[in-house]
């Protein structure tokens, strides 16, 4: 997957990870099944390591660019 992700992009979850990290100042660890495959999300951040902060209903989740994809609108 090669796609360009942007700040303010809005994405959906294409992959479930392991996990789920919560991008708080003390992260926490959530199970895959916090999110549902398909939750649409928005892109507010890029952390190092190649992690983009993504704000869901239910939270903002560290993601790697591998379990996300763009919603075209």
């Amino acid at each position: 997957m090669s796609q360009e992700f942007n700040i303010g992009t809005k994405i959906e979850i294409a992959l479930l990870p392991a996990y789920f990290k919560t991008a708080d100042p003390m992260p926490m660890l959530r199970p895959p099944t916090f999110l549902a495959l398909g939750a649409t999300g928005l892109i507010t951040a890029r952390q190092p390591g190649n992690y983009w902060v993504v704000k869901f209903d239910r939270g903002s989740f560290l993601l790697e660019a591998q379990y996300m994809r763009i919603i075209d609108e």
